[in-house]
């Protein structure tokens, strides 16, 4: 009776195929789980906070270096001083390469659908990087007046991919990167009213503050886990 009772209280709540006689998980489930788990930590540890503080640091030198070396233009064209491109250029190459081994480490062990939802979500936000820069172009051949034609590069863009990946990211179920990308949309879109020289210097301060935020949170989070990746 009680060898019956008990099976039949295992069948009626379905939650005792994969537990051993006391209660635990069996070793095969327990190792799955404990893989999954080490899945997860890599996904979500694979942008290190060290990555978040140095892109913080990045917006803050670039664009305030482009702040700085359009700030007194009169008239004003647009152009950044050639040593306000080199840091800028140096610094996202650093970035670049950076990020690429981040998303690569984080790839590690995906496959299947996630995989293909990850490849889809980094595809769209490159192109969404190509189309709102290659804007740039036309606008300047076409003789657009210089404010006009400053203003863009330093709000558009960044407004356009922060909301394009505010719409990816949920797909992957990233709410962290959500809230990044859309406080980086906002922050753009307020740019734009601190016109052609001025948008420059609230890039520099508000994207600071916010990527130091993500790198708050990810260490926050990082310390919480057990699981190292």
């Amino acid at each position: 009776m009680t060898q019956a009772g008990g099976a039949a209280r295992g069948d009626g709540n379905g939650e005792d195929a994969g537990r051993t006689g006391d209660g635990g998980l069996d070793p095969q489930q327990a190792a799955a789980l404990l893989d999954q788990a080490t899945l997860e930590a890599r996904r979500g540890f694979a942008t290190s906070p060290a990555l978040w503080v140095f892109r913080a640091f990045l917006a803050l030198i670039a664009f305030g270096g482009f702040w700085l070396s359009l700030r007194h233009q009169h008239p004003y064209t647009g152009l950044p001083s050639g040593w306000a491109l080199a840091v800028a250029f140096t610094l996202v190459a650093i970035n670049i390469g950076w990020s690429t081994i981040a998303i690569r480490r984080a790839g590690a062990g995906v496959s299947g659908p996630t995989q293909r939802a990850r490849q889809a979500s980094l595809g769209m936000m490159l192109a969404a990087w190509i189309v709102a820069y290659a804007v740039t172009a036309p606008l300047y051949h076409a003789g657009t007046s210089h404010p006009t034609w400053g203003l863009y590069p330093a709000s558009a863009p960044l407004m356009f991919v922060g909301l394009v990946g505010a719409i990816t990211a949920p797909a992957r179920r990233d709410w962290p990167m959500t809230g990044i990308c859309l406080a980086v949309a906002a922050i753009a879109a307020i740019a734009g009213f601190g016109g052609p020289a001025g948008a420059w210097l609230i890039l520099a301060i508000g994207l600071c503050a916010a990527l130091l935020c993500a790198a708050a949170y990810r260490a926050r989070q990082q310390g919480r886990s057990p699981v190292r990746a």
